[in-house]
């Protein structure tokens, strides 16, 4: 068996773009020639990739809001995607996608009802598309804290990825992966990327030009040499965006083929993935992590509630936006709660199966008569979808690419706000309770330096756009 082995992982993500009522996705000029960038993005990198063969080979992750809209957008590319998986079950005993919690919200920032319902819709979305339960779990923007490890093992999943200075750990080996000891005596396996070559990958484009020279003249030295004397197996894992693989960077598609393929193959390197990886070898170190971390702001999760050093500009905007919408969660949450109290209906449990109805796999009305156990007159029913469509609304406006980039003019936050109307609308609708005004005046406050728009003028015009609602 080979000592020195490589994995390189995708992932593939783009936020919920379609507008909350028309379900359907707005011209995005800034896509052209495309209509939107999903559009251009699966044209540049999904499609390649997939045509390529690439899924069969690398460790991968597809974010629920990307794979749904592809599945729709064109059905035969996320069934080829899936059989490239398959074809590792079938050969490995194993697969090498991994799930993802679904509307990518940093989970560390979320509450932990709404982190069980993130990993819970993630790991329900992995199982309709790919017909088997998964084996490891990506946090969006690798986010961590023992909360979210300790919900992850409690649903099934054994393995996460992350960086490796979010480890608490002297002397860190990112060559294997560490069992991380969590509460009550559970624990969770951890694959740390290596740095040096996961940072090049993504934002070195001149060392992803030939695959062959980068095996040998980055990765080969890279390889412990006295692990490599003892006989003793190592790891090399490799982490970055998927939309590097053609988008960011074109033709890295055809490198990461040729990598995965000839080049390694060549240099006498397995080419594995972290469950195949388990399979084979035993966890034999430990680690502890870094509460409140992630892969892609070195201030930890800043970056997504206030003004971080990683952000050019004036990041004020994000800690209000931040305020907002956690103080309409609330709203949104107490609303819902008490209607479920009269219904005697368990509020979590209900949500938490929501996702059944989203991916049509049964109709609203038999989940809600599941968890009432008994019938509901009509209009009870249709007060209960209405709040059941504004949890669905509310969670996902804390997708991170909200606060992800530098102002707030972008499309990201604006879809959010959009989001957040729609939720606020489906309240009113279901209960008569007007949440509008409070989240106006708090909108108020965030305001794009780049065009002086402000949250609450989008937040009213969202608001006040005609029916009818889109709903599951």
């Amino acid at each position: 068996m080979l000592s020195r082995a490589i994995s390189i992982h995708g992932h593939f993500y783009q936020p919920p773009r379609d507008d909350p009522i028309s379900g359907l996705i707005p011209f995005e000029a800034g896509a052209f020639p495309y209509k939107n960038w999903n559009e251009r993005i699966h044209a540049e990198c999904y499609l390649p990739n997939v045509q390529l063969g690439n899924f069969e080979r690398i460790s991968f992750n597809i974010g629920p809001t990307l794979f749904s809209w592809m599945k729709t957008f064109d059905p035969s590319a996320t069934r080829l995607i899936v059989e490239q998986d398959s074809k590792n079950i079938r050969h490995n005993g194993v697969g090498n996608a991994i799930a993802q919690s679904y509307h990518h919200t940093i989970l560390p920032l979320a509450s932990r009802e709404d982190k069980i319902t993130q990993v819970k819709w993630g790991i329900a979305d992995f199982e309709f598309h790919f017909g088997h339960k998964p084996i490891g779990m990506w946090l969006p923007e690798t986010a961590v804290d023992m909360e979210t490890l300790n919900i992850l093992v409690e649903n099934g999943i054994e393995f996460t990825i992350l960086a490796p200075w979010q480890a608490k750990t002297a002397h860190l080996d990112v060559t294997e992966p560490y069992r991380v000891p969590l509460s009550e005596g559970k624990s969770i396996t951890v694959f740390f990327y290596h740095q040096g070559l996961s940072a090049g990958v993504s934002f070195n484009p001149q060392l992803t030009v030939n695959a062959d020279d980068f095996i040998r003249n980055v990765v080969i030295p890279t390889y412990m040499e006295d692990k490599g004397q003892r006989g003793e197996p190592q790891l090399l894992l490799i982490a970055s965006d998927g939309e590097l693989y053609g988008h960011h960077q074109q033709f890295r598609d055809r490198f990461l083929a040729h990598l995965i393929n000839g080049a390694s193959s060549d240099a006498a390197l397995e080419k594995t993935y972290p469950a195949l990886w388990l399979k084979k070898y035993p966890v034999k170190r430990r680690a502890s992590i870094r509460d409140d971390t992630s892969w892609s702001c070195m201030h930890g999760i800043e970056r997504w509630r206030g003004d971080c050093e990683c952000s050019s500009g004036d990041g004020s905007w994000k800690h209000h936006l931040r305020q907002a919408f956690n103080q309409l969660a609330n709203q949104i949450d107490n609303v819902y709660i008490a209607k479920m109290a009269q219904l005697h209906i368990d509020p979590w449990k209900l949500r938490n199966s929501y996702i059944h109805v989203v991916l049509g796999e049964l109709p609203a009305n038999d989940l809600i008569f599941q968890n009432a156990g008994r019938r509901l007159d009509e209009n009870v029913l249709e007060q209960v979808r209405l709040l059941l469509n504004a949890q669905w609304e509310r969670q996902r406006i804390f997708t991170s690419c909200t606060w992800y980039f530098d102002d707030f003019s972008r499309i990201e936050p604006r879809n959010s706000i959009a989001y957040a109307a729609q939720a606020v609308r489906l309240t009113y609708l279901a209960t008569g309770v007007d949440l509008s005004s409070k989240v106006k005046a708090d909108l108020k406050k965030v305001i794009s330096q780049e065009t002086g728009v402000r949250g609450d003028t989008i937040f009213m015009k969202e608001l006040q756009k005609p029916q009818p609602v889109n709903s599951f």
